[in-house]
């Protein structure tokens, strides 16, 4: 089979080296923002730039000296950071409550499994050897399925901490141009992708040989209780997802429909009772819910890769380097993002609007030829040169060059993804300049036009997906696929960067509307918005993308352990859950529209009373009542996330429970395969949407 150059003790050095190092670039960046100052101190020392000019002049002009204008920011961003806060508490009180419960449900079902019994039995795989008993596994499965469960509250909780520490920084930054801005931004986004990335792999190290310790050279046992990890991490994230989701459309709804259209004045004026909801709204849909989201796609496909690799080769013959391929890779990744993030704030500087989004752009395609390079050095250092890998009952034998290019593929695929989805939804290009065309006629055209654009954009996201599925499964199984889903996401601290810059933007934007600055300012702001709506829609094509790879993944290890070897479509009760579970995103995509729809409806409600009850608000005499809009958003979030996060777990255990293993792989499937469409058409639909209203605008 042939040794691993990367002898066992040095894995286990750079692995954790390597997420340290994520770790203190992150705090590096953290200091970097910081030091633009929320308290109005000016000119002690005459403040000279690089041409020994003063920026004084400048400054009158653009009303920079004006202190009211800062501690106006520093006040906005206190309402802003305090209404995420209480909310993600709120949330998270709910969301424990749950995570206990569910623990609770694993606990019972994996330790009943042997009758709670306490001795050791035969290996799944290899009945000749014995492993721990199954009560080991359902307490352990149990411990890493909370630790999941809080690296990802934690994840999204940090996200939000720092978008909303950046946001007035960034808006501050802008008086003195859009590269200082966008620096700021993209810091501290980054700052948000590192940590995520390096606590997320920190965890998992520290989890695997704590394991260890109790398992000893039971590998099957260790990595299948290592996979309650993925589970915690995306269980969280869909609560994240669907309760910062519905929070912040509906106070977007609310505030622009009655602020804009009604009352026609401008987006995020301080006058309009919803705008700290929007701006907060930002924060814990965009920043939270994607930082859980993508901690929990990356959880899962590194427990999908270590549970596969235990009962191959690696597993059996306890090759420790290779057993933790998947880990050296992200490890990997967060070297090569780091030096990519340099290139976006060090090595060049942004001086003119029109080069964000090609800075951003180049973010993405040195990430991915460095990661290339990175790919191949661990594969051939980390792997021998030819080993098996568990096939549905066979072992299957690759190449190591085969299993870089299963990587490769997959990280590929999601340039090509978020490519695809810049085209679609940026308006420097034609379909969103169509959209905003189609408007002159009226809206429904412009529904038309939108829902058709999303349609589309679909087609070639789903090729990528497929061709690597296609050669990452001939490669090397379902070892293939999941780490397929690994190259996809081994780039996350650049991803999260980009996604999180957004948010922090579009927060800019509307701080410098509220605290009155200049049109200048906001041009600027607005500049970094437009790029920052693409950025979102590409962070959301990966996490898709990377999400149908994880998913298929994990479908292979659950169709592995529950020894079926085929699913045959033409069998009745594999085709009722295909049909089934095909139908399942629809009924969850009603549950959140329709919770949006609702919440959107009680805040256009209190923005009309206010506007209609208090005196001399239109005229800005008097000030509205932010808190009460805040409010609405969160209860309505709160409540409407249940029933869907609800539909979502508990599915799989009613359908398996009552109608078997076959019917659940169909319904899975089912769910898989339109799960992927719906979501591509929709995200690029409405980032179409918000992109050519800006164009218009």
């Amino acid at each position: 089979m042939g040794a691993v150059l990367l002898s066992e003790f040095a894995t286990e050095i750079v692995v954790p080296v390597c997420a340290v190092i994520g770790i203190a670039f992150s705090l590096v960046q953290w200091l970097l923002v910081s030091r633009v100052k929320l308290n109005p101190e000016r000119h002690a020392s005459g403040n000279s730039n690089k041409n020994g000019y003063s920026d004084y002049l400048i400054e009158e002009e653009e009303g920079l000296n004006d202190p009211r204008v800062v501690t106006k920011c520093a006040e906005i961003q206190s309402a802003i950071s305090e209404g995420a806060t209480s909310f993600l508490f709120t949330e998270y009180q709910y969301v424990g409550i749950f995570m206990v419960a569910f623990a609770i449900l694993i606990f019972l079902f994996l330790g009943s499994v042997e009758g709670f019994s306490s001795k050791s039995q035969p290996c799944t795989y290899d009945k000749e050897k014995t492993c721990k008993p199954a009560l080991a596994t359902a307490i352990f499965s149990t411990i890493s399925f909370l630790l999941g469960a809080i690296t990802s509250v934690l994840s999204g909780f940090l996200g939000m901490k720092i978008a909303t520490y950046a946001n007035a920084r960034t808006t501050l930054e802008a008086r003195k141009g859009v590269g200082k801005a966008f620096i700021v931004a993209f810091r501290s986004g980054a700052v948000m992708g590192f940590l995520l990335a390096a606590n997320g792999l920190l965890v998992l190290f520290v989890a695997i040989n704590l394991f260890k310790l109790y398992y000893g050279d039971d590998w099957e046992g260790l990595f299948e209780a290592i996979t309650g990890y993925g589970l915690g991490g995306s269980s969280m994230a869909l609560f994240g997802r669907v309760g910062g989701g519905i929070y912040t459309k509906a106070a977007d709804v609310g505030a622009d429909l009655v602020g804009k259209v009604e009352r026609n004045i401008p987006e995020d004026d301080p006058r309009n009772p919803a705008v700290i909801a929007d701006n907060v709204g930002d924060n814990v849909g965009d920043i939270a819910g994607m930082g859980s989201d993508l901690f929990g796609s990356y959880a899962e496909s590194s427990c999908a890769a270590l549970v596969v690799a235990s009962i191959s080769s690696f597993g059996i013959n306890h090759e420790f380097t290779a057993m933790l391929y998947p880990l050296l890779i992200s490890s990997v990744g967060i070297l090569v993002c780091l030096i990519t993030t340099l290139f976006a704030t060090d090595f060049f500087e942004i001086k003119a609007v029109k080069e964000i989004e090609p800075a951003l752009k180049k973010q993405l395609i040195i990430s991915t030829v460095l990661m290339t390079v990175g790919i191949a050095i661990v594969t051939w250092v980390g792997v021998p040169s030819s080993f098996t890998i568990y096939n549905f009952g066979d072992q299957k034998v690759v190449k190591n060059w085969q299993l870089f290019l299963c990587v490769g593929v997959g990280l590929w695929a999601g340039l090509i993804i978020g490519f695809v989805t810049e085209y679609y939804t940026s308006n420097a290009y034609s379909p969103v300049q169509d959209v905003a065309d189609s408007c002159r006629t009226g809206a429904a055209t412009n529904v038309i036009f939108g829902l058709a654009l999303g349609y589309k954009s679909v087609i070639i996201p789903i090729f990528a997906i497929a061709i690597s599925i296609f050669v990452s499964f001939s490669f090397a199984a379902m070892y293939g696929i999941a780490v397929a889903a690994l190259g996809m996401l081994s780039t996350i601290a650049t991803g999260l960067a980009i996604d999180a810059y957004g948010p922090i933007s579009d927060n800019a934007g509307g701080i410098a509307e509220m605290a009155g600055m200049s049109h200048h300012i906001r041009e600027r702001t607005d500049a970094l918005d437009a790029a920052g709506n693409t950025t979102a829609a590409i962070g959301k094509g990966f996490a898709i993308g990377s999400a149908a790879l994880v998913s298929l993944a994990l479908f292979g290890a659950f169709v592995s352990r529950a020894a079926i070897s085929t699913v045959d479509v033409l069998t009745p009760k594999v085709f009722i859950g295909l049909i089934v579970g095909a139908m399942l995103p629809y009924w969850f995509s009603a549950m959140t529209m329709k919770s949006v729809g609702s919440a959107a409806l009680k805040m256009v409600e209190e923005v009309r009373r206010q506007f209609n009850t208090i005196p001399g608000l239109m005229e800005g005499r008097a000030k509205p009542d932010y808190a009460t809009c805040v409010k609405i958003s969160t209860d309505a979030s709160i409540k409407e996330m249940i029933p869907p996060g609800a539909l979502v777990m508990l599915t799989p255990l009613i359908v398996g429970t009552f109608f078997g293993v076959e019917t659940l792989a169909g319904v899975l499937a089912g769910a898989l395969v339109s799960g992927v469409q719906i979501a591509i058409s929709a995200s690029n639909t409405g980032g179409a949407w918000d992109n050519a209203k800006k164009y218009i605008e």
